[in-house]
């Protein structure tokens, strides 16, 4: 309408000036008739023509590659060493470039849609790369989850819930909502710098901002590239920009991007109830893998049956899903079983036996406490299908995993009172490596009755000597911003370690300089 609106007064102009014209002189061969139609017509056809042409809308990125290019805004400073260094690795490591992106496929699309809703850099769609290589089931050491890793408490600020049948931190829309959520909170705390945003995302608020005071003092810049920050830190900024880069100019770089179209890849439907995931993917007409792969926050072989009754579906497979959903009655979402109670059962070992909770027993059977009598008969739901059935559930996740060590396998049972560190040692094995064949992180909290397992090699002896190679005494003193999670994190070791190493409370405030013991597997430092 502006277009016309301008056009028209254009136009209207244009005829001033040409009457202006009758009156000039003329030329000798050109006749008064002449003057006024033809050349006054030409003319206004020519002006006209050139100010109707209003340039055509752009098209729409053709895929989710060109759609991030658009909204880059970051300077990559590429001459800095760092973003040198990481543009040749990602540059060099086609393979790794190929896998991540088409890792990306299901959720970049959401991510990016998101992103942009909230006003983020588009760069910022890359980060999950950094973080876990798209890989929404990436568990690291720290007890970060999901692909965009969040830590328990960090999750639970942003509304992330997480229980025995559900973890936020990995629900690909609700992770994405809280991340975008975390970085505009962190943009506004430092002032619309970026860098300083993907900075404290990755150390924390108040190491970003204990940086830039300790600059201040000495009167130094407070930049990004200014500031002292853990060698983490240091590279996880330039490994974004460097990511940027290379996608940017793929071409360049002949950077094997997957193919993903700028287009959405699922639907999300609400289910309205607790359903069997093995019954959905059939429902759906897709493998229960692809279900889980879009749907990672469910942590069990049914949806949660007191929280988000939301399932991603891909695209092309979501009508077929709802017409389908809609035949079948809420009642028979999950399945049931019978199950007589004997002498000796609780609530909490028939839960453990049919993969379900104490408080889904309780809700079915309307149990207002915790007693039961042997004779009487309980409701169970229960899973469909053989527990093999649902591969990314999480029982199935650290089964695999204990089954993926190489080496001679022994097998723990914790017991009441136990630590990782204590029983690492025990069984002479480095605590991160314990953590990891369990899928698991140093500081995770230990059940008692879970099966722990570990692998060394079939000439290795479990001897005190040997313990004593790895594991050493050590005095460690207290740094300003130091806390015993810090610490315990820092060294691989438990928190009640500390206290009982040190005797002191596990509310204690730790002084900078106080002098603490620890014993330390100086293997498994890092």
């Amino acid at each position: 309408m502006v277009y016309k609106k301008f056009a028209v007064a254009l136009l209207a102009a244009a005829v001033g000036a040409c009457a202006q014209i009758d009156h000039a002189p003329q030329s000798a061969s050109t006749t008064p008739a002449e003057s006024d139609t033809d050349g006054k017509s030409s003319e206004l056809t020519a002006i006209s023509q050139n100010i109707m042409q209003v340039p055509e809308p752009a098209l729409p990125p053709k895929d989710i590659w060109q759609r991030l290019r658009q909204g880059f805004s970051l300077d990559r400073e590429t001459g800095r060493p760092k973003v040198k260094d990481y543009v040749s690795y990602f540059s060099s490591n086609q393979g790794y470039m190929a896998r991540v992106t088409e890792r990306s496929r299901r959720y970049i699309f959401h991510v990016a849609e998101q992103l942009e809703q909230s006003n983020v850099p588009m760069e910022f769609a890359l980060l999950p790369i950094v973080e876990s290589a798209y890989d929404p089931f990436a568990y690291s050491h720290a007890q970060a989850s999901g692909m965009w890793q969040f830590i328990p408490a960090t999750g639970r600020s942003f509304g992330l819930n997480q229980n025995w049948w559900y973890d936020g931190r990995r629900d690909v829309v609700e992770s994405t909502r809280a991340a975008s959520e975390y970085f505009n909170y962190l943009s506004a705390k430092f002032d619309g710098d970026w860098l300083l945003v993907l900075a404290a995302y990755n150390a924390g608020e108040g190491t970003v901002r204990r940086a830039m005071e300790r600059n201040r003092r000495k009167g130094k810049g407070t930049s990004f590239w200014d500031l002292k920050l853990p060698r983490e830190t240091q590279r996880y900024v330039p490994q974004l920009l460097a990511l940027a880069e290379v996608v940017a100019r793929s071409d360049h770089y002949r950077i094997p991007l997957h193919d993903v179209g700028n287009t959405p890849y699922y639907t999300a439907v609400n289910v309205g109830s607790q359903i069997d995931l093995a019954q959905a993917a059939e429902l759906a007409g897709v493998e229960i893998e692809e279900l889980y792969l879009l749907n990672p926050g469910y942590n069990r072989w049914a949806t949660d049956p007191n929280g988000n009754h939301r399932l991603l579906i891909p695209n092309d497979k979501s009508a077929r899903f709802i017409e389908e959903l809609e035949k079948l009655p809420a009642d028979q979402r999950v399945s049931w079983q019978r199950y007589k109670v004997a002498s000796g059962d609780s609530l909490s070992v028939i839960a453990r036996r049919y993969e379900t909770t104490v408080a889904a027993i309780q809700q079915t059977n309307k149990l207002r406490g915790s007693r039961i009598r042997a004779g009487q008969t309980l409701l169970i739901p229960s899973a469909s299908g053989p527990s093999a059935q649902y591969a990314y559930s999480i029982d199935q996740r650290v089964q695999n995993k204990q089954a993926s060590g190489k080496g001679k396998k022994s097998s723990y049972t914790v017991r009441p009172g136990d630590t990782l560190w204590a029983i690492a040692r025990s069984m002479d094995v480095k605590v991160r490596d314990l953590a990891s064949w369990n899928s698991m992180a140093p500081g995770d909290t230990l059940r008692p009755g879970r099966k722990l397992v570990a692998y060394s090699s079939s000439g290795s002896s479990s001897t005190s000597d040997e313990r004593s190679r790895t594991t050493r005494k050590m005095s460690y003193r207290v740094r300003s911003g130091d806390s015993l999670y810090r610490i315990a994190r820092k060294f691989s070791i438990d928190i009640s370690d500390i206290v009982r190493w040190n005797k002191i409370s596990k509310n204690s405030y730790l002084q900078p300089g106080q002098r603490l013991t620890l014993f330390v597997d100086s293997a498994s430092r890092g």
